[in-house]
């Protein structure tokens, strides 16, 4: 039984079928959207999370599901990996996911969460004026040695509040990765993350059996979502794919700034 009080609603009040029904089903809206947007899925499930489990257990909850979600699809797309650009990844990847499940002990960062959706919609009007004033997208060519201190920020940013979204994906287009590349390659590099950030979250103490067990909906939701958006992804073109991506990172940026309207309120 999923009945327990983690902070947010009674669980006791909610039978088991429909907590099932509800994490499942909404992974599956999340997992299918986030495969045509480059990702993005936890912003959709972080919410209903929140209010099911309460805050403290969102980032060990999504990990769990994430990483079988990214798992699957990577090996879904694992020909076309860039390996190059895991390899300077992981490094960071490592270190980052270690200090940001340490820092998650005992801080909340609320204010992080406001400054990546902050980002996020800095993105999209860079996107949108280059694209309107018809100047070059990519300014500077990205080598595969930067994705390693961008993958230390990120992992930090991720351990603390569960995802930071798509905030990685215009790197990934200005490397030149495009469609099932840019998927595959994010995937493989965000299932290394979350398997380091679970290791962190167990051996401080701060990951519960109960988290592997929602956790475990949020993948099997993943499963057939997958498979669907696949099908989907192979019959788009790159341009709507890319116009997809930076439209739900408008999206993701005023999702998060609207969940953290109390922090704007208190100041």
């Amino acid at each position: 039984m999923f009945v327990t009080d983690y902070g947010g609603v009674n669980l006791t009040e909610l039978s088991t079928p429909i907590i099932v029904l509800l994490i499942s089903g909404t992974s599956f809206v999340a997992w299918f959207f986030s495969m045509l947007a480059g990702g993005g899925s936890p912003l959709v499930l972080i919410p209903l999370l929140s209010v099911l489990l309460g805050a403290a257990a969102v980032a060990p909850v999504i990990t769990t599901g994430l990483l079988i979600g990214n798992t699957q699809r990577s090996l879904f797309f694992w020909r076309k990996i860039d390996w190059r650009v895991t390899a300077w990844y992981l490094p960071g990847c490592l270190a980052g996911a270690m200090l940001g499940a340490y820092i998650f002990t005992w801080v909340r960062a609320d204010w992080l969460q406001v400054l990546i959706g902050v980002a996020l919609l800095g993105m999209v009007v860079n996107y949108w004026l280059n694209k309107t004033l018809k100047l070059s997208e990519q300014h500077f060519t990205v080598k595969p040695w930067y994705f390693l201190p961008v993958s230390f920020l990120n992992s930090v940013g991720s351990a603390l509040i569960g995802s930071t979204g798509p905030i990685m994906n215009p790197m990934y287009f200005a490397y030149g990765l495009e469609k099932e590349a840019m998927i595959a390659t994010k995937a493989s590099n965000k299932a290394f993350l979350h398997i380091f950030k679970l290791l962190s979250y167990a051996a401080l103490g701060v990951l519960q059996p109960s988290h592997i067990g929602y956790g475990l909906l949020i993948g099997l939701g993943a499963v057939p979502a997958n498979w669907l958006g696949k099908w989907v992804l192979e019959r788009i073109s790159n341009d709507q794919f890319r116009q997809m991506v930076y439209a739900f990172v408008a999206v993701s940026g005023v999702m998060m700034l609207w969940e953290q309207r109390a922090w704007f309120l208190a100041w």
